[in-house]
Order: C-alpha cells, then sequence, then structure tokens
C-alpha cells in the first residue's frame, strides 16, 4: 500500500523548482497559477534567494504548487493515503479530490498571508529538536513557555515560541536532545500565536464547496482519517494554530499497512523520519525530476491493481 505525502514549510531552498519547470506543460502549469493567486511562483521558485522564499506568505503557496506540479509528473497514482505536514495538508487535500489544484492554492495563499501577519506581531520561530525521549523533552518545554509545535516521531519535536524562549532553549536542551536546528521559518506556526490567522481563514472557507476524499485522508492533528470534505476543510482551518501529530500519522500509516510512501516535492524531510520510524517501507523523495522514475517504479510495486 501506497501513502502519498507532502513536505511542510522549511523543505523549500533557492532555485528548487528550475530542473520541473523544464518538463512539458510544468512552466504554462505554474504561470497559470501564479495568476489565479496574483503570486510570481516562477519566479520565487526559480530565481528568488533564501530570504525571500523564507517569508510565509510566498513559501507556503510555493510549496503547495511544487507538490502539486510533481505529482502531476509523477502520472496517474492511486494511493492508499495521502497525508501533509503542516502546509503540506493543503496539497494532500487536492490529491484527495477535496480541493481542485486552484482552489487549494487561493486558500493557502490567504492562509500563508494571514500568518505573517500574525507572526509580526512579535518575533517568534521554531526550532527542532533531535534526539531526546518525548517524555523528558515536551515537559522541558512548556516549563521555558514553548509549545511543542510538531511532533514529528523518530526522536524529533519542533519548538515553537518568542525568540528570547528559543534561545532559552539552546541554552537550556533537555536530556538527552543532541542538537537544536532553527527551521526556515518567519514565526512560530501551530502555536497560539498564530491565533488571529484562524479567523481569516475560517472566512475564505466559508466561500469553498469541499468534496469528499476520494481515497483515505490523514490528518495530522491526530492521525486519524477524516471521511467528509467538510471536516478536512475545518482541519485545514484550524491547524493553524494547532500542534503537527506526524508521529500519529506514521501509526495511522502501519495500521492502514503501508508498504511504501512517496514524498513530493521539495521531498527529504518527511522520508527521512519515515527511514527512522517506519522500517520497512519503502520511501523515495521527489527532490528533482531525476527521482520520477525510482518514485513509478516505487507505484507499480506498491499500488494495488
Amino acid at each position: 500500500m501506497l501513502v502519498l505525502v507532502a513536505p511542510g514549510q522549511g523543505a523549500q531552498t533557492p532555485g528548487f523548482l528550475t530542473p520541473w519547470l523544464e518538463l512539458p506543460g510544468a512552466a504554462d502549469r505554474l504561470a497559470a497559477w501564479s495568476d489565479a493567486i496574483g503570486l510570481d511562483l516562477v519566479h520565487y521558485g526559480t530565481k528568488a534567494d533564501a530570504d525571500e522564499i523564507r517569508d510565509t506568505a510566498v513559501a507556503q503557496p510555493l510549496l503547495v504548487a511544487a507538490g502539486l506540479l510533481s505529482a502531476a509528473a509523477l502520472g496517474e497514482v492511486a494511493p492508499g493515503a495521502v497525508a501533509g505536514h503542516s502546509v503540506g495538508e493543503f496539497t494532500a487535500a487536492a490529491f484527495a479530490g477535496v480541493l481542485d489544484d486552484t482552489a487549494a492554492l487561493k486558500l493557502v495563499r490567504t492562509r500563508g498571508l494571514a500568518m505573517a501577519d500574525a507572526a509580526a506581531i512579535a518575533p517568534t520561530g521554531m526550532a527542532a529538536l533531535l534526539g531526546g525521549d518525548p517524555e523528558v523533552t515536551v515537559p522541558h518545554l512548556e516549563k521555558l513557555g514553548l509549545t511543542p509545535a510538531n511532533v514529528n516521531g523518530a526522536g524529533q519535536i519542533v519548538a515553537a515560541g518568542t525568540l528570547e524562549q528559543l534561545a532559552a532553549l539552546e541554552a537550556d536542551r533537555p536530556e538527552g536532545v543532541r542538537r537544536v536546528v532553527a527551521l526556515k521559518v518567519a514565526g512560530a506556526f501551530h502555536t497560539h500565536h498564530m491565533a488571529p490567522a484562524v479567523a481569516t481563514l475560517e472566512a475564505a472557507a466559508e466561500e469553498l464547496s469541499p468534496a469528499d476524499p476520494t481515497v483515505p485522508y490523514v490528518s495530522n492533528k491526530d492521525g486519524r482519517t477524516v471521511d467528509t470534505g467538510a471536516e478536512v476543510l475545518s482541519r485545514l482551518v484550524g491547524q493553524v494554530a494547532n500542534p503537527v501529530r506526524w508521529d500519529l500519522c506514521m501509526e495511522t500509516f502501519q495500521a492502514l499497512g503501508a508498504t511504501a510512501l512517496i514524498e513530493v516535492c521539495p521531498g527529504g524531510t518527511l522520508t527521512g523520519i519515515a527511514k527512522r520510524a517506519l522500517p520497512g517501507v519503502a520511501t523515495v523523495a521527489l527532490k528533482t525530476p531525476d527521482d520520477l522514475d525510482a518514485a513509478r517504479t516505487l507505484v507499480a510495486e506498491h499500488t494495488a491493481v
């Protein structure tokens, strides 16, 4: 059984879409999406520097567009489940047919702008903690006033809060944590700091008519599969200020019988976690079009006929 997953913010790097635009139809598709959302995705995916694509309002639609573009290049896929990490849930919602590509990009453009506004209220950020025991790490973070915003499994938790709180974490790491790595994001996402963005997204979501998922959609709120489009959309709105439980998503993948996992562009983060947390599950990360053949082989071997 194949799982198709989409990464979250911080996975983007300068020029990462350049090789994808060489594929037939890709540049036209990206240009049409750019017109639809009022953002030059071609420029940001090929020529912009790291600071430009770190901007929340840019990074989020850029990541969703990259995921959709790479999935289209992969061809027809019938996954046994789909999921996304943070903003990657918008990509997954499109994979599942809940929203069409343009609707997903328009909504995520609204999300990025609203979260950028919320992040501007106070200097905040996020940092990944590598190693450690969650039962030790989580109370330590809470003691420092930080939120365990992403519980990713395989020994990785992402803390979020003010820059002062993150500095205190660097100086006072939980027992067992080997490294604290600042993420390329511009705010404390999936925490109470993002609450102002929720109301904006709620208003935008009221204009949409989501369809029910055509494949099992695994929500990163609690790792559960969601059966209705209305519930998927509600969770997309609320997850802005809720922690991401990717560890629970992976438990669900196992329960569903996953044997393979493909991470769409810019792949790498989620496959890296899966290699540690899902032993025996074959993985491919779509980093460049050179990875498409390996991914197609995985599709052929792990998709029911």
